[in-house]
């Protein structure tokens, strides 16, 4: 049976997980859960993810969620993947889990806490949380800093001091990616400091070329669409700036 991949291309891991599967030459069907409808609640996914995210896999009897075990699982099931992704070395392994378990406490809450309590909330049905989106500008501005300072080690084009990109290079750089959402000049506030950031998400982009941008396009039609809104005064810019 086929692999089947259950994902909303707004989902930055949902993403990762298809790019992975695109530049790996994985057959997969992909199917839409989408967030803004709430899909991820109804009982027919919750059969197969019963905390009700994506993305979520099914190949054969396997159901398996949460995009770092995904991404472990594909690497290690399917031999068309390049052992780059998730390196045969045991030591390589362990320092790429170490950087997708520091992701889950510090970058993605920082970055999808920000996005989301900034301009994301309303379309999904949620409220802006300026306070939310305080703590997490903080947490994001932080993580950047350690991203720049100890992760991306010398010269090297990729995390780790490697030249080639794993697992952990594109969950975080799609991680990032969402900050697109943004209005420019927050973006560049944030960025801008981290010219070792900055390169290396254009590297991780380049190196899952053509699929990187045509599985991002979603996200850039809804970053127009924001823009338009905002020029038109209908998105509120983020809380905590409007009142500093």
């Amino acid at each position: 049976m086929k692999l089947k991949v259950y994902t909303d291309r707004m989902s930055q891991p949902s993403r990762a997980v298809i790019i992975f599967c695109k530049v790996n030459g994985i057959q997969f069907d992909e199917i839409l859960i989408s967030l803004a409808k709430r899909q991820q609640l109804a009982p027919e996914f919750k059969d197969i993810n019963p905390l009700g995210k994506v993305p979520a896999i099914v190949d054969g009897r396997l159901k398996l969620f949460e995009s770092h075990a995904i991404l472990i699982y594909l690497s290690s099931a399917f031999p068309s993947v390049a052992d780059h992704w998730y390196p045969n070395d045991l030591s390589k392994r362990a320092k790429i889990h170490s950087v997708l378990d520091w992701h889950h406490t510090n970058l993605r809450p920082g970055a999808a806490g920000y996005v989301l309590n900034s301009v994301l909330a309303p379309s999904l049905g949620l409220p802006l949380d300026p306070q939310a989106a305080s703590k997490a500008d903080k947490l994001l501005t932080k993580s950047l800093s350690t991203l720049e300072t100890f992760w991306l080690k010398g010269n090297a084009k990729f995390l780790l001091g490697s030249n080639q990109p794993s697992i952990a290079d594109l969950s975080l750089v799609c991680e990032l990616t969402q900050l697109q959402l943004l209005d420019e000049k927050d973006r560049v506030r944030l960025l801008s400091p981290h010219k070792k950031v900055e390169q290396w998400i254009e590297n991780t982009r380049k190196a899952t070329m053509p699929h990187f941008d045509e599985v991002h396009e979603i996200l850039f039609k809804a970053k127009q669409r924001f823009e338009k809104q905002r020029e038109m005064g209908t998105v509120p810019k983020p809380g905590f700036q409007s009142k500093m």
